[in-house]
């Protein structure tokens, strides 16, 4: 009698564990087939949601969405060059022309600042000082590890960009910059009907789109003409030096220097370099000013010391 129940149970859930295997294929196999659609004939294999082996006819798989390729003259950079940038702190007066400048030519909002000139101070004896801010083009950029669609890129010249049409907004890339280079386009941005239907490039980054990062791009399109950025040309003060790391050279529009010296005589320095990041942003430090700092808070609280 014992073993006669042990065959029945054994019988009974070999007919229950059938039975609920082919309700589960059935109930896989119309996650599937719930279009109507026409079927080829020709049957896949697929893992369904629940995690069956199932057959399916072809017609019912869903083709793969487009994904954006990104040209290859703006993905592999200007062939031969190392594009640097050399920011003299001694020479900056907070006019913000560069900003201005900057604003203008990406139809930027205050709210989407490539270029910022923040106000610095070492130690609290210390005079504070202006110093231009935008992204640094690092040599080791985390942002570009992070991304998982491959819209923001390192190229060969050194120059770090974003594809908007591939960026999916998730911003990581926002979140693993350190120096806070980056900004999201929450709205749509504020562009005229112009703007809005030019030719679109990761070299220009116009147009900018609503769900998309974007940042300083040291505007390539220019670099291409044999043109400076448009920061460099914009201000009076010749603050920016912009030019080719293997030329061993970079100007500010008024004069051309070799780089090398121009870092070694100056003590050139770059910014939270401690963070293994190697920018390709240099300053030149505060020291020997052209002019006196000058700010209302500061003036408030120190007089007219400069």
């Amino acid at each position: 009698m014992k073993s006669t129940d042990q065959n029945s149970r054994r019988s009974f859930l070999r007919k229950g564990l059938g039975i609920a295997a082919v309700a589960g294929s059935v109930t896989a196999l119309q996650a599937f087939q719930q279009d109507s659609v026409e079927e080829t004939g020709e049957m896949v294999k697929l893992l369904s949601p629940e995690g069956e082996i199932v057959e399916i006819d072809k017609a019912y798989l869903k083709p793969i969405p487009e994904v954006h390729v990104t040209p290859d003259a703006a993905r592999e950079g200007i062939p031969g060059r190392r594009f640097v940038m050399v920011i003299d702190l001694a020479q900056c007066k907070n006019l913000r022309k560069c900003h201005d400048a900057c604003e203008k030519m990406h139809h930027c909002g205050p709210d989407n600042e490539f270029l910022k000139v923040l106000k610095m101070q070492d130690n609290k004896l210390a005079t504070p000082f202006w110093q231009p801010t935008m992204c640094f083009h690092c040599d080791e950029p985390p942002c570009v590890k992070v991304c998982p669609v491959d819209a923001t890129y390192k190229r060969t010249d050194g120059i770090v960009l974003i594809d908007t049409d591939r960026c999916i907004g998730c911003r990581f890339c926002m979140v693993a910059c350190p120096y806070s280079a980056r900004t999201f386009d929450w709205s749509e941005p504020d562009q005229t009907e112009e703007v809005k239907h030019q030719h679109y490039s990761p070299e220009t980054s116009v147009p900018a789109k609503m769900g998309t990062v974007s940042k300083c791009d040291f505007c390539p399109d220019m670099v291409r003409q044999g043109e400076m950025p448009h920061c460099v040309t914009a201000c009076p003060n010749g603050v920016f030096y912009f030019g080719d790391e293997n030329e061993d050279a970079v100007s500010n529009g008024s004069e051309t220097v070799r780089l090398s010296e121009l870092l070694r005589d100056r003590a050139g320095y770059r910014y939270m370099e401690d963070m293994g990041t190697r920018p390709r942003v240099y300053y030149l430090p505060p020291v020997n000013r052209a002019f006196p700092f000058e700010d209302d808070e500061f003036t408030k609280q120190n007089g007219s010391k400069s």
